[in-house]
């Protein structure tokens, strides 16, 4: 496991430590002809070596330098200017994903898939978090359609799917806080929310708008509290 988070940290060092900004405006103006992206591929291949402080994995470093390079040029290809965020996370997963095969090829760690699978740990956490994300904010939608749906006309428009993120968001803060017995911090996000709203109910002056804002919230933070909860109590069992 160590050589893992070895790689991973030589990974963000290379990737956001040590490549400035000048060399990814140079990657995507001249893409595969850009000397930056070469450099920037060697320099994964040597923080490798040097972080693992072992010659003996100079393939493991040559492999991880010629997956990199794939990765970026393809993104470099794909993206344009208007889905840089996407492919930006799609790169770091690949990157990372890659990272874990490579480690699982060179390194052999003993894991056993079976006993995650049979875990009933696993299933209850997986459930829960599959429910507060996207189960729940599909539930919240349907259930304030009509509210929303009145105050379309009146609301300010908003980024897109902000609300949608937000909300999944909130719930996750709120559900690892209630299995980590960090009551208090709940607390503290709710006062946090109601800051940063606080602006958009002084100046909108709508009962309706007050109303939505307040029902959405509880509703949001009652299911992951519920959630936590019950996952609390089937864990214990």
């Amino acid at each position: 496991m160590i050589i893992l988070i070895k790689l991973i940290i030589a990974h963000f060092i290379g990737d956001f430590l040590l490549q400035p900004k000048s060399w990814v405006e140079d990657k995507e103006n001249r893409k595969a002809k850009s000397v930056k992206l070469y450099l920037h591929i060697l320099i994964h291949g040597l923080l490798v070596l040097l972080i693992l402080w072992d010659l003996n994995y100079w393939l493991l470093a040559l492999l991880l330098m010629l997956s990199h390079g794939i990765i970026d040029i393809l993104k470099l290809y794909a993206q344009k200017e208007g889905n840089k965020s996407k492919w930006f996370l799609i790169d770091q997963v690949i990157h990372i994903i890659s990272i874990l095969g490579l480690w699982v090829l060179f390194v052999k760690p003993e894991i056993n898939f079976a006993s995650w699978y049979e875990n009933t740990n696993f299933w209850v956490y997986s459930v829960a978090l599959l429910f507060i994300t996207i189960v729940s904010g599909i539930g919240m939608r349907e259930i304030m359609s009509n509210w929303s749906k009145a105050l379309n006309d009146e609301e300010d428009e908003s980024l897109k799917n902000a609300g949608k993120y937000i909300g999944i968001l909130e719930r996750l803060f709120v559900f690892i806080f209630v299995v980590t017995g960090n009551w208090e911090a709940i607390g503290f996000l709710l006062a946090a929310k109601s800051v940063f709203r606080f602006g958009d109910l002084k100046e909108s002056k709508d009962r309706k708008l007050t109303e939505y804002i307040l029902i959405g919230t509880l509703l949001s933070f009652g299911i992951a509290i519920a959630t936590g909860m019950v996952v609390l109590k089937l864990i214990e069992k």
